[in-house]
């Protein structure tokens, strides 16, 4: 692991998303700074990171990484104190960021950057209130952060270049894989693209096409394979031999469209939530979920490590 620029962090709200952003900046050996207002939010906080460590010792530690690096304060003043990032993890409510990145603002020097890991508010309302919004970021995880190297970097409309560069640089420092966000979009990128497949999964249980444990398959033994290779325009590249996704477009560029055009559009109703519910439960029905978990985990282990191994710069 390549040693990180920076080497204290602060993590603002130690919820499931917090928590893990604070074992995966103490297995890169930084000195960690959380606060969460929350009752017995440290105790949590501290069981969350020693559940999560034996995961990251398989995943590999840098120099000096240790949970007694760990620190807590109650108080939002004492835990920004001398923190050279911030990592902001609060309840997914435009007020309560606008409130919050205000008194962060404040409080931190003008250098500090500080992110969010906001699943889907919008950089430029989130900075709205502060005097030093240039150094403003989104940096937005996939669950669990420990685990999961995608970032989504995407600045606001007062977010500096400067910023955007410090923050893909931090976050590649400690083992991260991020990505320029060019526009803000509801919902950024990835989450577009799991809204995506979301949609016709969710249409396709709701049409009786398909049963849920069917779909789960269908993706976790199909495409969802070479997707956790290479990405969609890669794989689509290679299925096309050696005429690469141009010998694709033009021969399958047609029926592709076709069935963009039957997609179905699928509303979130209490019936359709209720059904796939019960698909779900269906699904585990004789299974223990703290077993699928370890089992997720180890492949998620496996697969970062084997990309690893094949000097995976890129996907």
């Amino acid at each position: 692991m390549t040693s990180p620029t920076l080497q204290r962090v602060a993590i603002v709200a130690t919820g499931v998303i917090g928590a893990s952003w604070a074992a995966h900046f103490l297995a890169h050996g930084l000195e960690v700074t959380a606060t969460d207002p929350s009752p017995d939010a440290e105790a949590r906080l501290r069981a969350s990171v020693t559940k999560q460590w034996p995961t990251l010792e398989r995943l590999g530690l840098s120099p000096g990484a240790s949970p007694d690096r760990l620190h807590f304060c109650a108080d939002l003043e004492q835990a920004l104190e001398g923190a050279e990032f911030v990592q902001e993890n609060g309840p997914e409510r435009l007020d309560f960021k606008i409130d919050l990145f205000r008194r962060m603002d404040a409080i931190a020097p003008p250098e500090v950057i500080l992110a969010s890991s906001s699943s889907g508010l919008s950089t430029s309302a989130i900075q709205t209130e502060c005097r030093h919004a240039a150094r403003v970021v989104l940096g937005h995880p996939f669950n669990p952060p420990h685990l999961i190297p995608l970032v989504e970097v995407i600045g606001g409309e007062r977010t500096s270049a400067r910023i955007i560069e410090r923050a893909m640089a931090f976050y590649a420092s400690v083992g991260k894989r991020p990505i320029h966000g060019r526009r803000e979009i509801k919902g950024h990128i990835a989450n577009r693209l799991q809204a995506a497949l979301w949609r016709e999964a969710f249409h396709l249980v709701e049409q009786g096409v398909a049963s849920v444990e069917d779909i789960d398959t269908a993706i976790a033994f199909g495409p969802g394979l070479r997707w956790g290779v290479l990405g969609p325009f890669l794989n689509l590249h290679l299925s096309g031999g050696a005429g690469g996704i141009t010998h694709v477009l033009n021969h399958l560029g047609g029926p592709i469209e076709e069935w963009w055009n039957d997609l179905g559009t699928p509303a979130m109703t209490p019936a359709l939530q209720a059904l796939i519910a019960q698909g779900v439960a269906h699904s585990l029905e004789g299974r223990q979920l703290s077993a699928i978990e370890a089992m997720r985990d180890d492949l998620l282990i496996a697969l970062i490590k084997a990309k690893g191994s094949q000097g995976a710069a890129r996907p």
